[in-house]
């Protein structure tokens, strides 16, 4: 995902890691590991993946640009693979 933000960022595409009540030393190590560059929000309480209904890692939810979700994904994707690239590509045209 984070090569698909790379890529995409400047074209309109917006990206958002939730991490879902872990510790965030735990996290801050994680994020620099793996070298993650998109924001990355601490939902230690679980309330907006409550409210959002994530049940489990990862859930991808798409967003239009009049902020309504238009898709959900939820179990492992290969969105950098051509398919997951021509989704965002056709997701950003005007």
């Amino acid at each position: 995902m984070n090569a698909l933000y790379e890529e995409f960022k400047g074209r309109g595409f917006g990206l958002l890691l939730v991490n879902m009540g872990e510790d965030p030393e735990i996290v801050r190590r994680a994020v620099k590991a793996r070298r993650y560059t998109a924001p990355v929000v601490l939902d230690r309480d679980r309330e907006v993946s409550g409210a959002y209904a994530v049940t489990a890692t990862p859930t991808v939810y798409i967003v239009d640009r009049r902020q309504q979700i238009i898709g959900r994904a939820v179990g492992r994707r290969e969105w950098s693979g051509e398919a997951g690239r021509r989704l965002i590509a056709a997701l950003l045209r005007p």
